[in-house]
Formats: structure tokens, C-alpha cells, sequence
């Protein structure tokens, strides 16, 4: 029997949202969707690094994609059918996801990808899906000024991030002289122009800005020149082993959290569990989701990745996003089916979740989420204390106010759908952004 979408978008927008995560049977998908018949699947794609030196993160993503299939799938599956996982590791190379995203596309004949992690990654594998109309699902906070058609972004963006956060920081830490390190690619150097565009508007200072490549793991010319900035605060966009190098020694060069803390909008408890906790104790990240929010949903939810990976294993913001994409993803082929052109316009936009960091939203004109925002304090055990929660999910703003007022993207107006005869990918500028 085939899903009556009435019911369905009932249960998807309501049912499922309140369900109770923690059940045998955890979200009694099976309520709307016909028993799978043997041999009949979708294929899914799941693109990430497990291999390399964002691996480190990357697997928690995959992890949390193949935890939420196996769930569904349990469940009944989608519209008859179970999902099928089609794995490809990129290895951590840019040109590597390009190549897989379109095997992906072309030779497995997927439904959709989810995967991607560093925006070099995304901007990589953006040209393949526009040219062959594929479905990307993102699950990384990333620098936003980004809107492609074809790109369903779960993860954070600088409104939802950056915008409480350093304001925070003055209010709270009493911080207004900034350092800033990050790793050398896209994401980090625009969001240090970001962050840079919010320390002028709270009369704060940029002490120094330093980049260093991929991987890089030594970083006592940094810390010396930290040391020497009169910084009272580093802003960190550094990322995967590098982020576990340069806190060990940031800790070992005699910097401690309360005499100059790191602050960040990237580092996991991933990382801080790879570090060694007293590394990371008394440092903040600013995040929408970390494994110690208080509620049945997320607890539950870590029970269960536990129990299928570890106990010793913990949850992050990235894998979180990666986590309840799939649901959404299940959701908009219910709704609409494996067509590439029904899911981009019928499918995916404005589902609904009750995630493990609060009820979640695909912004049906931007193609972005509307997302909780917390910051929390990296305590002795490795988990994060939080500090300061918003007072409801944030809806995405794809630009940045201070960088770019009064733009935005909605995909559900016609006349911005006429002008997107070239794709994102062929009409960004030299600043990195689609004018719509």
C-alpha cells in the first residue's frame, strides 16, 4: 500500500516531530509507510572522508547517517522500498569528492548524496550537481553566502553561530582583543571576515590572523606570536587534526583557558575526546546542538549511537545535523517520490523534525535550516556545560548582514527561478556570492 501524503505530511510535520525518541521501535515509521517488498530499494549516497586527516569528524557523520538508515529501514522503510547506503570514502581530497559525487550520480544512479564536510569539499562537488541536477544533503556549519538550488544545507550558518556569540564573549568574558588562527581554505577565511565585520560593531580588536594548511599540526611560531599580540582571546576556525595539535600545545606552551580562552564555532567533542579533556577544559564553542542537551529526544538518541558504536563514543553538532538529515531526506522522498526535480521542489522544503537539539526546519525558500543555537564550556570529562541557549530555533540567513544587507534567496519566488539560468557554481562573484 502506498503512503497517502495527506497522512503523511500530518505525521512528518507533527507525529514524528513529537515522537518519543527512545522506543524499541524509536520513530514509528512503519505508522505511514507500506512494508518494504524484498530486493526493492533506493539508493542513497554517503560521501564523506574516513580516511585522511578529516577523518577525525567525517566518520561521525557517516556513522550517524548509517544509524538513522538502519532506523528507518527497521521501521518499514520509504514508500515500500528500504534505503540502501552507497558508500564512497574521499579521503580527505577535494578532487576526490568530485570524482565520487559524480560516480554517485552517474554509475550508481543514487536518489540523493549526503555528505561533504569542509566548504572546499562542497564547493567541489557543487559544479557536478548542478550540471546532472543531483541532490546534495550538507550537514556542516559552514560561512554561508552560498544558495543553490540543488544543495539542502543542514547545518549552521554565521546568523545561527556567529551573530550571539561574540557579543557574548564581551558581555560575559569580558574579551574584546582577538587573535585569530584558522586552517587555510574557505571556510575559516570567511568566517574570520565575518567575525571581523561583528568585532568592529562590539568596538572589539583583531590582534592578528594567521592561516595554516590542512593537517598542519606544529604551532609554536603561532603560539608565540599569540603571546606576543596582547590577545586576550583566540577565535579558532582551525579544523580536523589540526584542532587536536594546537590545543595540546596551546595547553603545554603554559596558556591556560582562564588567562586567554579559545573560543570557536568548529570544535566538537569529537576533538576534545581525541585531545585528551584536560586540553580542551575551560575553552567555548559555540554550537547548536552538544551531547549533554537536557531532553528525552537526546538522550535517547546518544543511548542509541552507543550502543551501535561504543560506549566510549561521543555525539557532536556536525554528526547531529548528518543524523537528522536522513530523516528528512526519508520524509521528502515519502512525500514526493525519487525525482530529482520533486525532491528539490516539493520534496525536502519546509520538513519538519524533532531532532536531538530541539524541533528542526528546512526553510522552504533558502533550501537552509532553522536551527537552535547554544555555547557551551568544555568541562573536565570532555562534555560542555551550556551556558547560553536562544529562546527558539533561528531561522538561516545565507548572508551576512554586516557583509551583505538586504540579501537573500528564496526559491520559491519565480522571477529569482528565471534568473537562475547558470547555476551558483557559474555566477558567483570574486566576494563568493550568487547576486539575488
Amino acid at each position: 500500500m502506498a503512503i497517502k501524503r495527506r497522512n503523511f505530511l500530518r505525521g512528518s510535520a507533527t507525529a514524528i516531530g513529537a515522537l518519543t525518541i527512545g522506543q524499541a521501535a524509536p520513530f514509528y515509521f512503519a505508522r505511514n509507510i507500506a512494508k518494504a517488498q524484498d530486493g526493492d530499494t533506493i539508493k542513497v549516497g554517503i560521501l564523506h572522508s574516513l580516511s585522511g586527516t578529516i577523518a577525525i569528524i567525517e566518520t561521525s557523520l557517516h556513522n550517524a547517517e548509517l544509524l538513522a538508515i538502519e532506523e528507518i529501514n527497521a521501521a518499514g522503510g520509504v514508500n515500500g522500498k528500504m534505503i540502501e547506503p552507497v558508500i564512497e570514502d574521499a579521503q580527505s581530497l577535494v578532487q576526490v569528492f568530485a570524482e565520487k559525487a559524480k560516480k554517485l550520480l552517474l554509475n550508481d544512479k543514487v536518489t540523493a548524496v549526503m555528505g561533504c564536510y569542509t566548504s572546499a569539499s562542497r564547493q567541489s562537488v557543487l559544479p557536478v550537481f548542478e550540471e546532472y541536477n543531483g541532490v546534495l544533503l550538507y550537514p556542516t556549519l559552514y560561512e554561508a553566502q552560498e544558495c543553490s538550488k540543488n544543495v539542502f544545507y543542514t547545518g549552521a550558518v554565521p546568523n545561527q553561530q556567529l551573530d550571539e556569540f561574540e557579543p557574548w564573549i564581551v558581555a560575559n568574558l569580558g574579551r574584546k582583543k582577538c587573535y585569530m588562527i584558522g586552517s587555510n581554505y574557505i571556510y575559516p577565511k570567511e568566517t574570520n571576515r565575518e567575525w571581523k565585520a561583528l568585532l568592529e560593531i562590539s568596538g572589539a580588536e583583531n590582534m592578528g590572523e594567521e592561516y595554516a594548511p590542512l593537517g598542519h599540526t606544529e604551532f609554536s611560531t603561532v603560539l608565540n606570536n599569540i603571546a606576543n599580540s596582547g590577545a586576550d582571546y583566540v577565535f579558532s576556525t582551525l579544523v580536523g587534526d589540526s584542532i587536536v595539535a594546537f590545543y595540546k600545545q596551546f595547553k603545554q606552551s603554559g596558556f591556560t583557558a582562564e588567562d586567554i580562552p579559545i573560543c570557536t564555532p568548529i570544535t566538537t567533542e569529537q576533538e576534545t575526546a581525541a585531545m585528551g579533556a584536560e586540553n580542551a577544559v575551560g575553552h567555548y564553542t559555540s554550537f547548536n546542538y552538544f551531547q549533554t542537551v537536557d531532553s528525552p529526544e537526546n538522550k535517547s538518541f546518544v543511548e542509541r549511537y552507543k550502543a551501535k558504536y561504543g560506549a566510549n563514543e561521543v555525539t557532536n553538532a556536525v554528526m547531529e545535523a548528518a543524523y537528522f538529515q536522513t530523516y528528512f531526506l526519508a520524509q521528502g522522498i515519502a512525500k514526493s517520490g525519487t525525482d530529482a526535480d520533486a525532491l528539490i521542489y516539493e520534496g525536502l522544503p519546509g520538513q519538519e523534525f524533532n531532532a536531538p537539539q530541539g524541533p528542526v526546519k528546512i526553510d522552504e525558500k533558502n533550501h537552509h535550516t532553522h536551527l537552535w543555537a547554544r555555547i557551551g564550556k568544555a568541562r573536565e570529562d570532555g562534555q560542555f556545560d551550556i551556558v547560553w541557549k536562544s529562546k527558539e530555533r533561528i531561522r538561516p540567513d545565507p548572508w551576512v548582514d554586516q557583509l551583505y544587507p538586504n540579501k537573500d534567496c528564496d526559491f520559491t519566488n519565480q522571477s529569482v527561478l528565471d534568473r537562475l539560468k547558470k547555476p551558483w557554481s557559474e555566477e558567483k562573484n570574486r566576494s563568493g556570492t550568487m547576486d539575488i
